[in-house]
């Protein structure tokens, strides 16, 4: 069948077809409202699913949020605005006039890149460090989902207690110390006012506060890939993300796990389906069901 996948994020929301050989065509994509309340959300996703929805059998969402029986709530305020209770599933049923399966994004991007890897691997970790720090767990071929759908907010863990408090309402959680948000968030003197990208630039340019910055983001996601393996025992811990995937940010993470105890290093590797991971992850689960 051809699937309708959309990806809902905190600053973009992307749509695609996906054709039953796994093709993906006319990708599209719009600014995440900027306090996307319940109306403009719903006439965002109007009006990216309109000209699509006509060439699909059904509709498959990947949501930044929690997501529990089809309604999106948002765990980080700073995200969707806060957005509670949405009932994002029948929403985009009345739209569409499609039957509609929805994942947390990036439970939908671990499903993608286990996937990918399916026949080395049966434990793994995904990482999306972007606006926010999001992830997804596989145990045993299995995507854990939680009874509330919480399972996987790896970016709500606590990398520091005296640290900066997070949209969510904790002190120094990864998310308040090593997203892109939080990158930007830092930035004093001569880099206020920049974003993750820019900060990024002036890293590779020798910057020596946005060195700090950049090193400090890779070092809490680093520790939290060695809390990841000595919890899990994962086979491998992927990343993906905006900030993920930036040039040379794995590569410090790398080499920050390589100074920890042998038993807890585990490899880390850059996402297969880069910025797509959440359209095939909900498109696959879709399939599935």
């Amino acid at each position: 069948m051809n699937i309708l996948s959309i990806d809902i994020g905190g600053t973009k929301i992307s749509a695609a077809l996906i054709n039953p050989n796994n093709q993906l065509t006319q990708h599209t994509q719009i600014t995440t409202p900027a306090s996307a309340s319940p109306r403009q959300l719903y006439e965002a996703l109007k009006l990216i699913t309109s000209p699509l929805k006509a060439h699909a059998d059904a509709v498959a969402v990947a949501s930044t949020g929690i997501i529990c029986g089809g309604i999106l709530t948002a765990l980080n305020p700073a995200n969707l605005g806060g957005l509670k209770d949405f009932h994002l599933k029948q929403t985009l049923s009345t739209l569409t006039g499609l039957p509609c399966w929805i994942l947390n994004d990036a439970q939908a991007a671990a499903w993608a890149e286990y996937h990918y890897r399916h026949e080395t691997i049966s434990d793994m970790a995904f990482i999306t460090v972007s606006t926010g720090v999001g992830g997804g767990l596989i145990q045993q071929g299995k995507l854990q989902l939680g009874k509330r759908g919480v399972a996987g907010h790896l970016g709500h863990t606590i990398a520091d207690p005296y640290g900066p408090i997070c949209g969510c309402g904790r002190y120094g959680c990864v998310e308040a110390i090593a997203s892109g948000r939080a990158i930007a968030s830092q930035a004093i003197d001569e880099l206020a006012g920049h974003d993750a990208k820019a900060i990024f630039t002036a890293y590779h340019q020798g910057n020596k506060q946005a060195k700090e910055i950049i090193q400090r983001s890779a070092n809490t996601i680093a520790n939290l890939i060695v809390d990841i393996k000595a919890i899990t025992d994962a086979d491998c811990v992927v990343l993906g993300g905006s900030v993920g995937l930036a040039n040379g940010y794995i590569e410090l993470i790398q080499t920050t796990i390589a100074q920890q105890p042998s038993a807890l290093q585990v490899p880390v590797l850059p996402a297969h389906y880069h910025h797509n991971a959440g359209l095939w992850g909900a498109a696959l689960w879709a399939r599935e069901q």
